[in-house]
């Protein structure tokens, strides 16, 4: 049976990406690495660190996408309010893609904000993962 362990994108802007993930994710840098030349970071969340890691990779051309391609990376939050204060937070920072929004279960309650790279991150509440 196969476990998922990690995801790794390529990006424009490392350090940007990884302070954009630790603001808005608050995952921790777990490794640094240098290469070949090139900087490698893993992230993770707390007490996660041995069973799923975030893969920074620089060299990425940015990525683009179409307004009908829902492809996103998602997170779990504790509560309703922490959507609301993460779609703060991007709405001051101009990065808030999806306001939040109410949706019938299984979906719950959540706003989408784009990365650095331009993926698009969903932060929600009430799904039934997380």
């Amino acid at each position: 049976m196969a476990s998922l362990t990690h995801i790794a994108l390529h990006v424009k802007d490392v350090q940007c990406c990884v302070e954009f993930y630790q603001k808005y994710a608050d995952l921790n840098v777990v490794r640094d690495r240098h290469v070949k030349g090139q900087h490698v970071i893993w992230l993770a969340e707390e007490g996660k660190e041995t069973s799923f890691i975030f893969v920074i990779l620089p060299g990425g051309p940015g990525h683009q996408q179409s307004l009908n391609d829902f492809s996103h990376l998602g997170f779990a939050l504790a509560c309703k309010s922490d959507v609301d204060v993460i779609a703060k937070k991007a709405q001051q920072d101009g990065v808030l893609l999806w306001s939040p929004k109410q949706e019938p279960f299984p979906v719950g309650y959540y706003c989408g904000v784009l990365d650095p790279d331009g993926n698009r991150v969903e932060f929600s509440y009430g799904q039934p993962l997380g």
